[in-house]
């Protein structure tokens, strides 16, 4: 059994036996069909992953490993808010015409911010307080820009990051403010952890924990058998995690520079209907 099946199926239990159902008040996501998409919510859940003993990725179903990578370079590396950049279609939903979400994700990022050491956007201010500045309890990202929510085709989810050096490890804290716990819950995990990985590694550091906040974290109710029967699947150990030991500079990373060894998953047979 690895780490993040347990906490996977902690997380759904609580948010299953102890959530409240919000099918008395009206709601904005649609099911495919028109219908409202209802949910099961817990608020609130805080869940650790130590980063140096395993690679948080679940065994109960596949998370599609290389997908969430590519998705977290495309907002990170890339600072792309269009999905012509992004080899998955999960976003096409949100985008216009051109490809755009707006001013969302990647774009928040990359706009340039100016410091008493010259001007930065959020991810290079990180990457140069990692080398220059580990003991600072300023390093961090958040892409809820108030002023710019009216020109986000969808508001940011995991929205703000706060990393912190302690010792030689690189621990992060990743705020989310809503999550689809079928669809995101470990693709969230498995994103952010690769992201600890990577800045731990071109800043000379080792990794160490990663903590997931969620205040709304949910599961609707088409999705909650599927949920049931995924819970009552095999569990296998959790595989090894490789990147690659050469690259040291962020920016040169590339999905093929990870792999998973080892990777043992229960197929899901079951279609997953996404709500919008």
């Amino acid at each position: 059994m690895s780490i993040a099946d347990k906490i996977f199926v902690d997380t759904c239990r609580q948010i299953i036996d102890e959530g409240v159902w919000d099918t008395d008040l009206p709601v904005r996501p649609r099911w495919l069909d028109g219908t409202p998409a209802h949910t099961v919510k817990k608020f609130c859940i805080v869940n650790r992953y130590d980063l140096s003993k395993e690679f948080p990725i679940i065994t109960l179903r596949r998370t599609a490993f290389k997908s969430a990578i590519d998705e977290i370079l495309w907002i990170w590396q890339k600072k792309s808010n269009n999905v012509k950049d992004l080899n998955s279609h999960i976003w096409d939903s949100w985008a216009d015409e051109s490809g755009s979400i707006g001013k969302a994700y990647g774009y928040q990022l990359g706009v340039k911010h100016t410091y008493p050491e010259g001007e930065f956007d959020q991810v290079d201010r990180v990457l140069y307080d990692l080398k220059h500045n580990p003991s600072s309890r300023r390093i961090m990202t958040n892409i809820y820009n108030f002023q710019d929510l009216h020109e986000m085709h969808l508001y940011p989810c995991a929205y703000s990051v706060t990393f912190n050096v302690t010792g030689n490890k690189l621990n992060a804290i990743l705020n989310q403010r809503s999550q689809d716990t079928l669809t995101a819950n470990n693709w969230n995990v498995v994103q952010y952890a690769v992201l600890v990985h990577m800045f731990a590694q071109v800043s000379g550091l080792e990794v160490g924990e990663l903590v997931h906040v969620i205040s709304d974290a949910h599961i609707y109710d088409r999705h909650v058998p599927i949920v049931e029967k995924i819970l009552t699947n095999k569990q296998f150990n959790a595989p090894k995690f490789w990147i690659n030991p050469e690259i040291k500079n962020f920016y040169d990373f590339t999905v093929n520079d990870f792999k998973l060894e080892g990777y043992e998953f229960t197929p899901l047979e079951d279609k997953i209907e996404v709500a919008v």
